[in-house]
């Protein structure tokens, strides 16, 4: 009989998937990253418990090309400095993806909130630079600036990220199972770092309120080469009640689909920037 590719695959098959991913090369990005300071009562309303503030209400932007042989991809995340059980790190709100590909893996293995939408990353000859995250034809965030001076690479450095990892219940009342608060780790290499003078620019959306996170006193924006690998761990039990509350940071409004197409981004009602 012909091989039937839905079929169960065997051990051997199995061993050497799993052994091919650990193998996987250094894959670099190419990425401008933004740090502001936002309103502290902001990042404190963001945060699911048992998630606290991190010492500074800083918000980080990065909007990256990976050089995903043959199959570039496009990733962006805006995230909020957080805390949790003394470990500082960053709670992202929202990570678009170009393509299903690193969505799919990124929900469900880690809980990540990736989501598919438009990320672009230019360089042009004469030193300005150009990054921005796009969904539902808004682009909701956009970084924009003149490429500075080399910055010396720093040494490898490890980044930790707060994830809740969560299925809804099939019958829309909380959740088929108890949801559990990842760290996910990562150890991240530059190889090139340069400074962007420029601004940071939030657009009104509706599906991606990141324009709620106000930009007070931009920190620093950089270009630079990277590449990271990661691995992540079940931190903590989280009760339904506590995150009930946030699981729309997750989605689109699920009633969307009753609604008329969202308005140009010609149309956005208000702009934040710095």
């Amino acid at each position: 009989m012909t091989r039937v590719r839905y079929g169960p695959r065997g051990e051997s098959e199995i061993r050497r998937a799993r052994e091919a991913s650990a193998r996987l090369p250094d894959i670099w990005s190419t990425g401008v990253v933004a740090v502001w300071e936002t309103d502290p009562e902001v990042v404190a309303a963001v945060l699911p418990p048992p998630l606290e503030p991190g010492a500074r209400p800083l918000v980080r932007a990065a909007v990256s090309q990976v050089d995903l042989p043959g199959y570039p991809l496009g990733a962006g995340s805006v995230a909020v400095a957080a805390c949790h059980a003394g470990a500082p790190g960053w709670y992202p709100l929202v990570m678009p993806m170009t393509h299903e590909r690193a969505l799919i893996g990124g929900r469900e293995v880690f809980g990540e909130p990736k989501k598919l939408g438009e990320v672009s990353v230019e360089q042009g000859p004469d030193g300005l630079v150009g990054a921005r995250l796009a969904r539902h034809g808004i682009t909701f965030l956009e970084v924009t600036g003149t490429l500075g001076a080399a910055l010396p690479p720093p040494a490898q450095a490890e980044k930790l990220d707060f994830y809740f990892k969560f299925l809804p219940a099939v019958d829309g009342t909380g959740f088929d199972a108890d949801p559990v608060l990842v760290h996910c780790l990562r150890r991240e290499k530059v190889r090139s770092l340069h400074t962007v003078t420029g601004r940071v620019t939030l657009r009104e959306s509706p599906y991606d309120p990141v324009a709620d996170l106000p930009v007070r006193r931009l920190v620093e924006i950089t270009l630079g080469e990277k590449t990271s690998d990661q691995r992540g761990r079940v931190a903590a039990r989280v009760g339904a009640r506590d995150l009930l509350p946030y699981v729309h940071q997750r989605y689109d409004d699920a009633a969307q689909v009753l609604d008329a197409p969202p308005a140009p981004s010609g149309a956005a009602a208000r702009e934040r920037s710095a």
